[in-house]
Protein backbone atom coordinates (compact mmCIF):
# COMPACT_ATOMS: atom_id res chain seq x y z
CA UNK A 1 0.00 0.00 0.00
CA UNK A 2 1.20 3.42 -0.80
CA UNK A 3 2.22 5.74 1.92
CA UNK A 4 -0.45 8.31 3.09
CA UNK A 5 0.31 11.72 3.79
CA UNK A 6 1.07 15.05 1.66
CA UNK A 7 4.19 14.69 -0.90
CA UNK A 8 6.72 17.66 0.58
CA UNK A 9 8.09 19.39 -2.22
CA UNK A 10 11.43 20.90 -1.01
CA UNK A 11 15.42 21.93 -2.15
CA UNK A 12 17.67 19.01 -2.32
CA UNK A 13 20.08 20.31 0.50
CA UNK A 14 16.52 20.01 2.89
CA UNK A 15 15.63 16.42 2.21
CA UNK A 16 18.24 14.54 4.82
CA UNK A 17 17.16 17.12 7.33
CA UNK A 18 13.72 16.75 6.86
CA UNK A 19 13.68 12.61 6.86
CA UNK A 20 15.99 12.87 9.91
CA UNK A 21 15.46 16.17 11.89
CA UNK A 22 17.92 15.50 14.85
CA UNK A 23 20.98 18.54 13.21
CA UNK A 24 18.00 20.69 12.12
CA UNK A 25 16.11 20.90 15.64
CA UNK A 26 19.57 21.55 17.11
CA UNK A 27 20.30 24.25 15.17
CA UNK A 28 16.83 26.17 15.30
CA UNK A 29 17.15 25.17 19.17
CA UNK A 30 20.40 27.82 19.26
CA UNK A 31 17.78 30.59 17.83
CA UNK A 32 14.55 29.49 20.41
CA UNK A 33 16.96 28.35 23.29
CA UNK A 34 14.83 26.94 26.34
CA UNK A 35 11.91 28.25 24.31
CA UNK A 36 12.18 25.20 21.73
CA UNK A 37 10.25 22.23 23.48
CA UNK A 38 7.58 24.61 24.30
CA UNK A 39 7.32 26.10 21.26
CA UNK A 40 7.20 23.39 18.85
CA UNK A 41 7.32 20.05 20.91
CA UNK A 42 8.91 17.00 19.42
CA UNK A 43 9.68 16.94 16.06
CA UNK A 44 9.60 13.90 13.90
CA UNK A 45 11.25 12.97 10.30
CA UNK A 46 8.94 12.16 7.25
CA UNK A 47 9.25 9.13 5.09
CA UNK A 48 11.52 9.44 2.60
CA UNK A 49 8.77 7.88 0.31
CA UNK A 50 6.93 11.77 0.78
CA UNK A 51 9.63 14.15 0.10
CA UNK A 52 10.18 15.77 -3.54
CA UNK A 53 12.90 17.51 -4.48
CA UNK A 54 12.75 20.11 -7.06
CA UNK A 55 15.88 22.03 -8.81
CA UNK A 56 15.40 25.95 -9.44
CA UNK A 57 12.46 26.32 -12.16
CA UNK A 58 11.28 22.99 -11.43
CA UNK A 59 7.36 23.21 -12.57
CA UNK A 60 5.08 21.22 -10.41
CA UNK A 61 1.56 20.65 -12.22
CA UNK A 62 -1.31 19.83 -10.10
CA UNK A 63 -4.41 19.80 -12.09
CA UNK A 64 -4.69 22.84 -14.11
CA UNK A 65 -2.58 24.78 -11.19
CA UNK A 66 1.53 25.36 -12.60
CA UNK A 67 3.63 26.17 -9.50
CA UNK A 68 7.34 27.17 -10.47
CA UNK A 69 9.86 26.84 -7.74
CA UNK A 70 12.87 29.50 -7.19
CA UNK A 71 15.74 28.80 -5.05
CA UNK A 72 16.29 32.09 -3.43
CA UNK A 73 19.22 32.19 -0.78
CA UNK A 74 20.40 34.02 1.06
CA UNK A 75 18.21 34.02 4.50
CA UNK A 76 18.75 30.25 4.12
CA UNK A 77 20.59 28.52 1.39
CA UNK A 78 17.57 25.78 1.04
CA UNK A 79 15.32 28.55 0.84
CA UNK A 80 12.59 28.25 -2.08
CA UNK A 81 10.12 31.00 -3.66
CA UNK A 82 6.47 30.03 -5.56
CA UNK A 83 5.14 31.30 -8.28
CA UNK A 84 1.73 30.60 -9.85
CA UNK A 85 1.19 32.75 -12.91
CA UNK A 86 2.19 36.33 -12.25
CA UNK A 87 1.81 35.98 -7.84
CA UNK A 88 4.88 34.55 -6.05
CA UNK A 89 5.06 33.34 -2.70
CA UNK A 90 8.01 34.86 -1.02
CA UNK A 91 8.81 33.45 2.32
CA UNK A 92 11.34 34.76 4.41
CA UNK A 93 13.79 35.86 1.34
CA UNK A 94 11.03 38.71 0.76
CA UNK A 95 11.13 40.60 4.26
CA UNK A 96 9.15 41.31 7.08
CA UNK A 97 6.04 43.82 6.44
CA UNK A 98 2.92 44.49 8.99
CA UNK A 99 0.03 46.40 7.22
CA UNK A 100 2.29 47.82 4.75
CA UNK A 101 4.57 49.55 6.71
CA UNK A 102 8.18 49.33 6.68
CA UNK A 103 10.05 46.48 5.29
CA UNK A 104 12.54 44.63 7.38
CA UNK A 105 15.14 41.80 6.79
CA UNK A 106 14.69 38.64 9.14
CA UNK A 107 18.51 37.44 9.65
CA UNK A 108 18.94 34.71 12.34
CA UNK A 109 21.52 32.28 11.84
CA UNK A 110 22.76 30.33 10.41
CA UNK A 111 22.79 30.61 6.90
CA UNK A 112 22.59 34.69 6.13
CA UNK A 113 24.42 35.50 3.16
CA UNK A 114 23.98 39.40 2.18
CA UNK A 115 25.13 38.71 -1.63
CA UNK A 116 22.83 35.29 -2.04
CA UNK A 117 20.16 37.65 -0.76
CA UNK A 118 21.19 40.73 -3.75
CA UNK A 119 20.84 38.01 -6.18
CA UNK A 120 17.51 36.26 -5.02
CA UNK A 121 16.51 40.07 -4.92
CA UNK A 122 17.20 40.37 -8.73
CA UNK A 123 15.78 37.36 -9.24
CA UNK A 124 12.16 38.04 -8.00
CA UNK A 125 12.46 41.27 -9.16
CA UNK A 126 13.44 40.28 -12.83
CA UNK A 127 10.09 37.63 -12.97
CA UNK A 128 8.12 40.87 -12.70
CA UNK A 129 5.38 39.78 -10.48
CA UNK A 130 2.22 41.28 -10.61
CA UNK A 131 1.82 40.91 -6.66
CA UNK A 132 3.87 38.87 -4.14
CA UNK A 133 2.79 37.12 -0.67
CA UNK A 134 4.66 37.67 2.35
CA UNK A 135 4.89 34.83 4.81
CA UNK A 136 5.18 37.72 7.32
CA UNK A 137 2.71 39.26 6.35
CA UNK A 138 0.42 39.43 3.39
CA UNK A 139 -0.14 40.66 -0.43
CA UNK A 140 2.06 43.80 -1.59
CA UNK A 141 0.92 44.93 -4.89
CA UNK A 142 3.94 47.75 -5.27
CA UNK A 143 6.45 44.77 -5.62
CA UNK A 144 9.71 46.79 -7.10
CA UNK A 145 9.46 49.29 -4.94
CA UNK A 146 8.99 46.78 -1.78
CA UNK A 147 11.99 44.50 -2.92
CA UNK A 148 13.81 47.98 -3.30
CA UNK A 149 13.75 48.84 0.07
CA UNK A 150 13.83 45.78 1.44
CA UNK A 151 17.08 45.29 -0.59
CA UNK A 152 18.58 48.82 1.15
CA UNK A 153 17.43 47.78 4.93
CA UNK A 154 19.75 44.21 4.06
CA UNK A 155 22.24 46.16 3.58
CA UNK A 156 22.03 49.09 6.39
CA UNK A 157 21.39 46.14 9.14
CA UNK A 158 24.55 44.54 7.56
CA UNK A 159 26.88 47.63 7.69
CA UNK A 160 25.92 48.91 11.09
CA UNK A 161 26.98 45.29 12.16
CA UNK A 162 29.85 45.17 10.69
CA UNK A 163 31.94 47.06 13.10
CA UNK A 164 30.79 45.20 15.82
CA UNK A 165 31.69 41.85 14.79
CA UNK A 166 35.11 43.90 13.62
CA UNK A 167 36.09 44.81 17.41
CA UNK A 168 34.62 41.56 18.83
CA UNK A 169 32.34 42.92 21.10
CA UNK A 170 30.21 40.31 22.74
CA UNK A 171 26.50 39.55 21.81
CA UNK A 172 24.93 40.59 25.17
CA UNK A 173 26.52 44.11 24.63
CA UNK A 174 25.04 44.93 20.90
CA UNK A 175 21.89 43.17 21.22
CA UNK A 176 20.43 46.30 23.29
CA UNK A 177 22.16 48.26 20.52
CA UNK A 178 21.11 46.38 17.48
CA UNK A 179 17.07 46.70 19.09
CA UNK A 180 16.72 50.59 19.74
CA UNK A 181 19.00 50.89 15.95
CA UNK A 182 15.87 49.10 14.50
CA UNK A 183 13.73 50.91 16.55
CA UNK A 184 14.55 53.96 16.26
CA UNK A 185 14.56 53.08 11.94
CA UNK A 186 10.43 52.04 12.13
CA UNK A 187 10.34 55.51 14.48
CA UNK A 188 12.15 57.33 11.46
CA UNK A 189 9.85 55.29 8.74
CA UNK A 190 6.51 56.69 10.68
CA UNK A 191 6.08 53.63 13.05
CA UNK A 192 5.65 55.21 15.92
CA UNK A 193 2.70 53.41 17.61
CA UNK A 194 4.18 51.39 20.49
CA UNK A 195 1.89 48.07 19.39
CA UNK A 196 2.83 48.37 16.14
CA UNK A 197 6.68 48.21 17.25
CA UNK A 198 5.86 45.66 19.54
CA UNK A 199 4.13 43.42 16.41
CA UNK A 200 7.88 44.10 14.26
CA UNK A 201 9.73 42.66 17.35
CA UNK A 202 7.61 39.68 17.54
CA UNK A 203 7.64 38.98 14.31
CA UNK A 204 10.91 39.60 13.52
CA UNK A 205 13.07 39.59 16.70
CA UNK A 206 16.37 42.14 16.77
CA UNK A 207 18.49 39.32 19.04
CA UNK A 208 17.64 36.76 15.97
CA UNK A 209 19.42 38.88 13.81
CA UNK A 210 22.06 40.23 15.77
CA UNK A 211 23.26 35.84 16.05
CA UNK A 212 23.16 36.02 12.33
CA UNK A 213 24.79 39.05 10.63
CA UNK A 214 27.44 38.31 13.50
CA UNK A 215 28.07 34.99 12.07
CA UNK A 216 28.10 36.31 7.97
CA UNK A 217 30.24 39.18 8.94
CA UNK A 218 32.70 36.57 10.74
CA UNK A 219 32.82 34.29 8.09
CA UNK A 220 34.48 36.60 5.46
CA UNK A 221 36.91 37.96 7.58
CA UNK A 222 40.21 36.67 6.65
CA UNK A 223 41.83 33.66 9.16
Amino acid sequence: MAALGAKIYLHPLGEKHLHEPTKLYESARRIYQDKMDELWGKMEGIALSQLRTVDHETVITIGDLQIRALHTPGHAIHHIAWQIGDVIFTGDVGGVKINNGLVVAPCPPPDIHIEDWQASIRLLKDAAPGKIYLTHFGEVIDVQAHFEQLENRLLDCANWMKPYSLSGESVETITPKFTAYVASTLRDAGITDALELEKYEKANPSWMSVGGLLRYWSKKQPV
